[in-house]
């Protein structure tokens, strides 16, 4: 040991507790990066979760449209706009949102199946009795197709086929035609006045022919 360490040993004598707080501080900062990395598990977790149940819910509403509306998005609240970090709390909330979103839809798409399987099982005994359904309507959208078009039990040949018992089923032609004024529909054509043919002022007379004609003595056949 030179004579410069004997000399800082004498006036700055070592402390016997500078080794257990070093030690103190490398444990705490262990526990800080275990906990931010629980964290960040848990935040992978919830990640996932949420865009498992966003898929499932788009994936239910995509093969049901438009006979099924999207629902709506948790609005956040109390949180201000703009671009940030969600926490755990907010995440946990979320996917509490989206796991009764999906029981929700789930629930109307089932109800929205059965409904277009009693309309199919109508359907068919609208073929086999036309008559005992006489004039009932069933849309082609109760039966999970697109499109206007509506069935219809109606008599054959009008008043006489009603008379007569004969009833057919027949499919309407689709959509009505759009009704409006004739400006949206079918603009006229620009009306044209017809106005007066243009004439050319007629030029005087030469000065000659008219003193020939005055001095030229009027005679009459008798």
């Amino acid at each position: 040991m030179t004579q410069f360490e004997q000399l800082v040993d004498r006036v700055l004598p070592p402390q016997p507790w500078s080794d257990a707080a070093g030690e103190a501080g490398v444990s705490e900062q262990l526990e800080r990066e275990r906990a931010a990395d629980a964290q960040r598990g848990a935040r992978e977790a919830l990640k996932t979760q949420i865009a498992r149940l966003e898929h499932d819910v788009s994936a239910i509403v995509a093969e049901r449209f438009p006979f099924i509306a999207a629902p709506r998005p948790l609005a956040p609240a109390g949180v201000a706009s703009g671009p940030r970090l969600p926490d755990l709390a907010e995440l946990e909330r979320t996917r509490d949102h989206l796991a009764g979103m999906l029981q929700q839809t789930r629930g109307v798409a089932a109800a929205r199946a059965e409904r277009e399987r009693e309309a199919r099982a109508l359907l068919e005994r609208m073929k086999l009795e036309p008559g005992r359904y006489r004039f009932v309507r069933l849309p082609v959208s109760d039966l999970g197709q697109g499109g206007c078009g509506v069935w219809e039990v109606r008599p054959r040949l009008g008043l006489i086929g009603m008379l007569a018992g004969w009833w057919q089923l027949k499919l309407s032609s689709g959509c009505p035609l759009p009704r409006g004024s004739r400006s949206t529909r079918d603009p006229a054509p620009p009306h044209r006045s017809r106005a007066a043919p243009h004439r050319s002022p007629a030029a005087p007379p030469a000065s000659g022919a008219d003193d020939r004609s005055s001095s030229r003595p009027s005679s009459s056949r008798t």
